[in-house]
């Protein structure tokens, strides 16, 4: 037997059989502490579920207010042609009813928002034309509350205030199944 030579003691091997289980511990660790923000979508609270048929006879035509949205992302309200950014103020006129008319809601508890979009309609128009909805009702729970107590509507406010201001002004939004393409 020959003896080893001093550059056969020196080698520099690493030995790489435990590599692969760190990097899979690794591995592990960032899948479990990250975490992925995932989009939230638009909020809606939906009502209880009923096995009960609605009675639409006791829906008048008057209160509801209209609102489709075609493949071309173009508007309709209530029969008429209308552009996104005259939507807010139209449906705090029908909501509100200022003056009365006989064309529009009889009364705020009344008022039915009802939207409804072609499969064809972008993703973007549907969020606009949901937030004009929303922002009329924000409008009118503002104005209300400026009118009774002299502060904005917030979330800051007691739940009593905010429950009553709510019940003049209840938000009721329909949605319809949307349309196949280019259908209605």
């Amino acid at each position: 037997m020959g003896k080893k030579s001093a550059k056969s003691r020196l080698s520099n091997e690493i030995n790489a059989g435990s590599m692969a289980d760190i990097a899979f511990l690794l591995l592990i660790f960032f899948l479990v502490t990250t975490t992925i923000d995932v989009d939230k979508g638009v909020l809606v609270k939906l009502p209880p579920w009923s096995d009960e048929e609605p009675d639409i006879t006791k829906l008048n035509k008057r209160n509801v207010f209209s609102v489709l949205v075609n493949a071309q992302n173009q508007l309709l309200v209530r029969g008429e042609p209308t552009k996104v950014d005259d939507l807010k103020e139209r449906t705090k006129e029908f909501i509100a009813n200022p003056l009365k008319r006989e064309d529009l809601s009889e009364s705020p508890n009344k008022a039915i928002i009802s939207l409804k979009n072609d499969r064809g309609t972008k993703y973007g128009t549907y969020l606009e034309v949901y937030n004009e909805v929303k922002a009329a009702y924000s409008e009118l729970w503002d104005e209300e509350c400026q009118r009774k107590y002299n502060q904005p509507y917030s979330d800051n406010l007691p739940l009593a205030i905010r429950k009553e201001i709510r019940s003049k002004f209840p938000l009721v939004i329909s949605e319809a199944e949307p349309t196949n393409f280019g259908e209605e």
